[in-house]
């Protein structure tokens, strides 16, 4: 597999998964951050593709942008709102769950927005990792934290939150240090509001192997250069060397998954991890 092949695919109406939900409608909006590309923007499609209400959050105002363009492309049955904000600052945090609310009943957040950074835990620069675990971790906590009481006011009194897991929440990889302390952080959160939840707030994660997402192409010149290989050894040999499927998950795999764990079919999904990591963890050599 090149390069060319992880090129991170477009979303299609027929590649988004319907679930039979009466909870899956207009007046329910589900909140997702990381929504201007990669799994974020495949999520609140497939939320929209599903009737719900999207408030779509990220950063990149652009990404965003082609977000909601692309709901309207496909004609989906929800709509799409961009919420333009930055995870790592507390006053736009609020902001994103006043104005999720002014759309509907809040009563998913799925917290997918994530970034990279590549190099040893000695040269591992702290400005990043604080930057990283404010926007992986301290960000899904906080809004989960303020989604909560909107999930107790909906019609059902009920809601669920879904984390952006990944195998590195089960084992780790070298020189990536705080993307494995977050998405170990991450499993620690997923169980907490499960523990806290009573079973009508639920709450599980998503683990996965490598996506085709601008997060992994992004990666692969970084990790090229750590390990002294070449970028199709990277993709071979290290993304999917010990994985038994040997192709990525798209996007719209993994934004499928979400909305199943937000329907009643995931009704006793609460607190554990969906690992579809195509055999890399749990099997070997």
């Amino acid at each position: 597999m090149s390069q060319d092949q992880v090129t991170p695919p477009t979303v299609t109406a027929e590649e988004i998964h319907r679930i039979d939900d009466d909870a899956f409608t207009d007046r329910n909006v589900c909140l997702v951050t990381g929504a201007g590309s990669g799994i974020g923007r495949a999520t609140a499609l497939a939320a929209a593709g599903n009737g719900l209400t999207v408030a779509a959050t990220d950063i990149d105002e652009d990404g965003l942008a082609g977000t909601v363009d692309r709901g309207e492309e496909l004609g989906l049955e929800g709509e799409v709102t961009s919420i333009v904000a930055d995870l790592t600052e507390d006053d736009d945090l609020e902001r994103i769950v006043d104005e999720a609310a002014e759309l509907g009943d809040v009563k998913y957040l799925a917290n997918v927005a994530g970034m990279q950074h590549i190099d040893s835990i000695e040269n591992f620069p702290m400005e990043t990792y604080d930057t990283m675990h404010r926007i992986m971790l301290r960000a899904p906590l906080y809004l989960s934290k303020l989604c909560i009481p909107h999930f107790r006011e909906t019609e059902d009194g009920r809601g669920c939150v879904g984390n952006m897991g990944s195998v590195h929440g089960h084992y780790v990889t070298s020189d990536k240090v705080g993307y494995n302390v977050s998405k170990f952080g991450l499993r620690g959160l997923t169980q907490s509001i499960a523990a806290e939840g009573e079973g009508e707030i639920r709450a599980y994660s998503i683990s996965t192997g490598y996506v085709k997402t601008p997060l992994v192409t992004d990666q692969l010149e970084d990790t090229a250069e750590q390990r002294g290989i070449s970028v199709d050894e990277v993709i071979e040999d290290v993304m999917l060397g010990q994985s038994r499927v040997k192709e990525m998950m798209e996007p719209i795999d993994v934004a499928n998954l979400f909305l199943l764990g937000f329907s009643d079919l995931g009704r006793h999904l609460d607190g554990g991890d969906l690992l579809f990591d195509g055999g890399m963890t749990l099997t070997y050599e």
